[in-house]
């Protein structure tokens, strides 16, 4: 998706022409994650909590030389306002805490909102937004973020002070909340949900195959997501060792882990990262799912949004035993479970060669329940339950402590 961004100069101000209202309830994300990388729970949520809020996605930093500090933004189809700081190289920490409170409160007192609901997918952010006067602070922990390869030291200790502030907790998957039920005493578990018309097209697709994926031959198993810690490359290798005759398509970025630590084999195909809408497309041409996850501490709690995506376009796939999708999938017979490489194979095999149609009619019944509509209209109900906590004036909370920066 190609995006628009302001010029540097007076950044905030065509916000008020953005807004549908003289006043709306404003929410204010903080993410760790950026809008334009991979679709991700945060963007289904928001997109449609936008059509009852002004949503302002707010991103980590961008750093380049000689520049003031500013907010570079956007505003997506969906009607979301995605800002990014933009930082000098150069500036220590306290330095660029400050500067982001300062763009952040800026922000916030050009909204003028009716009602501000902080956010947060990351407790990262707490250092420069723990002054605003919220009238509603929400935690959506949708990952384990202090387990993940590079995660901050004091990822922990801002994770405790952000659940001591938050009026309402959402964890991203059932094993997440038992592990953080005791902590909070308004938390609620939302496991991943489904666009299931948008993955559904692959059932039925009958447009042309894409360019990188046509010359690759049948039979094909793959993969979409992000490549990083969380994926035990040695086990794609060995299952690709194992049957040459068979074909594995990777797609996503590769982050945090070096591109020449992937096994690279005739049979093997990193595509690296495709757009939202064009998934549907490439997974209409495999014959079986995979989710190779690693066995660790980062995903020891994930609930993969790729479960019931693989599900709505009618892909079997086999999985490592991930805990959630065990509970949820594994057990309903809906998702196979393999943990070496030969019972991957041996049950992608499988897989191929079995009847579809009461496996797909359970994966529909299972599937019906679900929907990131129906998710964020429950969350959002959870939100609005919560009597407003903001007993100052906003604007002059935010300016008096817009420099008085603790990290």
């Amino acid at each position: 998706m190609k995006t628009q961004f302001s010029p540097p100069i007076s950044p905030l101000k065509p916000l008020r022409a953005e807004r549908r209202g003289a006043k709306r309830d404003v929410l204010l994300c903080l993410s760790h994650l950026r809008w334009n990388f991979v679709t991700q729970r945060p963007q289904h949520l928001l997109s449609r909590a936008a059509r009852d809020y002004d949503v302002v996605f707010v991103e980590e930093p961008h750093y380049r030389e000689g520049v003031e500090p500013f907010l570079e933004r956007y505003t997506t189809p969906e009607g979301v306002v995605v800002a990014a700081p933009v930082l000098p190289w150069g500036l220590d920490s306290l330095q660029v805490t400050r500067a982001q409170r300062r763009l952040v409160s800026a922000l916030v007192d050009e909204l003028a909102a009716e009602r501000l609901v902080s956010f947060y997918y990351t407790p990262m952010a707490l250092p420069f937004t723990r002054h605003l006067a919220a009238d509603v602070v929400v935690y959506d922990n949708m990952d384990e973020l202090s387990a993940f390869l590079g995660a901050p030291r004091r990822t922990i200790a801002l994770e405790r002070e952000l659940l001591r502030r938050a009026d309402v907790v959402f964890t991203g998957g059932m094993s997440l909340y038992e592990a953080k039920k005791h902590r909070h005493a308004n938390i609620h578990p939302f496991p991943s949900s489904i666009d299931k018309a948008h993955f559904g097209q692959a059932r039925g697709h009958a447009g042309e195959e894409p360019a990188d994926q046509k010359g690759i031959p049948g039979p094909r198993l793959g993969f979409f997501g992000v490549i990083d810690e969380r994926m035990d490359v040695d086990l794609v290798g060995r299952m690709a060792d194992l049957r040459p005759d068979w074909h594995f398509v990777m797609i996503g970025p590769v982050v945090k882990i070096d591109p020449a630590s992937l096994p690279r084999r005739r049979n093997l195909h990193w595509l690296g990262g495709k757009s939202y809408a064009e998934l549907p497309a490439y997974l209409a041409g495999w014959d079986v799912g995979l989710m190779p996850f690693a066995i660790n501490e980062a995903t020891r709690f994930i609930s993969p949004t790729k479960t019931p995506e693989f599900l709505a376009a009618g892909k079997p796939v086999v999985s490592t035993p991930i805990v959630d999708v065990v509970r949820s999938y594994g057990r309903q017979n809906l998702v196979t479970v393999a943990s070496t490489a030969e019972e991957f194979v041996a049950r992608a095999e499988a897989l191929m060669t079995a009847p579809r149609a009461e496996w797909l009619a359970a994966v529909d019944r299972c599937l019906a329940a679900h929907s990131w509509d129906r998710t964020w209209t429950e969350m959002d109900g959870l939100i609005r339950a919560h009597p407003p906590t903001a007993l100052r004036s906003r604007t002059a909370r935010s300016r008096e402590a817009a420099d008085a920066v603790r990290v």
